[in-house]
């Protein structure tokens, strides 16, 4: 699995034109799945999403997590993240999980972090979406499980 994160003051999705899903003050995690991919690495992906400290505390330094601020996720499914350019000028996917198995997955995960105390809002998988987002910081942070 793979994740994009982006510590955010407030996010929202929508899917033709309606808002499906929206936070505060969290986490937009960008969600894609590959097809070695397992229900046990979508649980410790969430776990170390909600523990990573990207957070600042009262002296500015990022001490504190997403349960330690009490934030949001926006989970959000995206293939594109194994898109391969390695050849040519037009990606390929084929790196990505089968629809059936990036649904599964992105769906344990979600509920993995919600397992965890964490509000989960979510886009609609397979969708075309539009995802409105302040970045705070800016932050973003590369999750993928093959490099724990």
């Amino acid at each position: 699995m793979r994740l994009l994160l982006q510590r955010v003051s407030r996010a929202e999705v929508r899917v033709e034109g309606r808002a499906v899903g929206a936070i505060g003050t969290g986490l937009v995690a960008l969600v894609g799945v590959g097809p070695d991919d397992t229900e046990a690495l979508a649980a410790g992906l969430a776990d170390k999403t909600v523990h990573l400290r990207i957070f600042r505390d009262d002296a500015g330094l990022t001490n504190r997590s997403l349960l330690d601020v009490a934030g949001g996720l926006l989970a959000v499914s995206q293939f594109t993240l194994f898109g391969d350019t390695h050849r040519g000028r037009r990606p390929s996917f084929i790196g990505a999980a089968p629809p059936a198995l990036g649904a599964e997955l992105y769906e344990r995960f979600a509920a993995a972090v919600e397992a965890r105390g964490v509000t989960v809002a979510r886009g609609i998988f397979g969708a075309e979406m539009e995802i409105e987002l302040v970045n705070d910081g800016p932050m973003t942070i590369w999750l993928d499980s093959a490099a724990g």
